[in-house]
């Protein structure tokens, strides 16, 4: 009964619109007071602190930076002329270069909103000029942004590393073939709704030299992934240490291209300032809620419940998702990651669930959560330029979640599927 108060009262102040960071320190803070346990309340500053001083969360930030310093800097512009070149004949025309460009854009920047507010501003403006209705090119901005989470490098990932102790490294690589065949999911069901509704796209292949010209612009753009990636595998530098090469990398290509000035840069560091304090609040806020949580033992009475009704491990996995998709249309992902893992853990580690494969479902369910009212962060950050109407775009996107459903489903109860590249490139597991 106290979890259904404890989750009751933070919910009630979600809905009234309290800041996400204020509703979980709040909580907090009620409880401990309520229970007579208020001396705790004298460890809250430390709590905080704790929190947000771990190595691998100095991702977070660097991570920020380099997606502000790609969409100032040129690089988004070259991956989708790259893009648009070697896919723009396919059924969906320029949808599938949206879905492509995003595939590539995600080995730099980890960030579903970074994607959708920098890259997608480009590919919506294409679309509509190509003819595209507007509410499905916003729609197909929003859904292929949530691609960039998946396939590292991973903000999520970073988070939920932090948060259990699971190798980062490991979710980078389990990240890699959901995010795949995420991507082909989206591009067939693109192809079908192209060709029932006769979406424009262009009549030929580009021409091998327009080809190779994109290549070339947009060469060392695609390099990135593949120098953050390969030091990681190799043991050059670590996820975290990634994070700060990539921010290196990004600056140094924006200023090759010309497109990058050093007058950019308060302001992009400064917007990357907001939005990275903006999260570790959040996170410095939830790491007293996770002490509440464990304290008042809440994940060993929701276990002790489930051993006695017989849960099996397939049962306790589609409870643990229900409720991620239930709080995804009211929370930001991240909240959710720190709000429920204190609580999941425990139950998966008691029924054997794999923590790193557990990791990318959890990340997959919560890009879901982008895309769903009323919180739905992508959706907003398309709206913010496409002004097509949050009903509408939430109509179009319904195909597509379907399919990421699919997936995340596929990758739950198929776990061999996401851990074959961290056991094939790591060992063990």
């Amino acid at each position: 009964m106290l979890t259904v108060y404890i989750f009751s009262t933070l919910i009630g102040f979600l809905l009234l619109n309290v800041p996400v960071a204020a509703a979980i320190g709040l909580t907090s803070i009620i409880f401990f007071a309520g229970l007579g346990q208020g001396a705790f309340l004298a460890m809250l500053p430390h709590r905080m602190y704790f929190g947000t001083t771990g190595f691998t969360l100095l991702a977070i930030p660097f991570f920020i930076l380099a997606g502000n310093l790609m969409n100032t800097g040129g690089i988004t512009r070259r991956i989708f002329r790259f893009a648009s070149a070697m896919v723009g004949h396919i059924p969906g025309g320029l949808g599938q270069v949206n879905i492509v460009a995003s595939v590539i854009f995600s080995g730099m920047s980890g960030s579903a909103v970074a994607d959708a507010a920098g890259l997608g501003q480009i590919e919506h403006k294409a679309m509509v000029d190509d003819g595209y209705d507007p509410a499905v090119s916003a729609s197909l901005v929003a859904v292929s942004s949530v691609i960039g989470p998946v396939i590292p490098p991973s903000i999520p990932f970073v988070l939920y590393g932090a948060i259990t102790g699971v190798s980062v490294a490991r979710l980078f690589m389990a990240g890699f073939i959901p995010g795949i065949l995420m991507s082909i999911g989206m591009m067939v069901a693109l192809a079908i709704l192209a060709k029932r509704r006769n979406y424009p796209c262009s009549a030929c292949r580009a021409p091998r030299s327009d080809l190779w010209a994109s290549f070339k612009g947009a060469f060392w753009a695609l390099m990135a992934p593949v120098i953050i990636i390969g030091g990681i595998m190799t043991g050059f530098f670590t996820p975290t240490e990634a994070s700060v090469v990539v921010c290196a990398y990004a600056m140094i290509l924006g200023f090759a291209y010309r497109d990058l000035h050093w007058r950019d840069l308060p302001d992009i560091l400064f917007k990357s300032a907001g939005q990275a304090v903006s999260l570790l609040f959040i996170i410095a806020a939830a790491n007293f809620f996770g002490w509440l949580v464990i304290h008042q033992k809440i994940p060993d009475a929701i276990i002790s419940n489930l051993m006695g009704y017989g849960a099996t491990q397939a049962h306790v996995l589609l409870i643990m998702m229900g409720v991620i998709l239930v709080l995804g249309c009211f929370l930001e992902g991240n909240a959710i990651f720190l709000i429920t893992l204190p609580i999941f853990i425990p139950i998966a580690k008691m029924f054997q669930i794999d923590l790193v494969n557990f990791g990318v479902v959890m990340t997959l369910l919560i890009m879901i959560g982008n895309l769903t009212p009323p919180v739905g962060m992508c959706l907003f950050a398309v709206d913010s330029y496409a002004k097509v109407g949050i009903l509408p775009l939430s109509r179009e996107v319904v195909p597509y979640l379907v399919v990421i459903l699919g997936v995340t489903f596929v990758i739950a109860f198929v776990p061999d599927i996401a851990l074959f590249l961290p056991r094939l490139m790591m060992g063990g597991m």
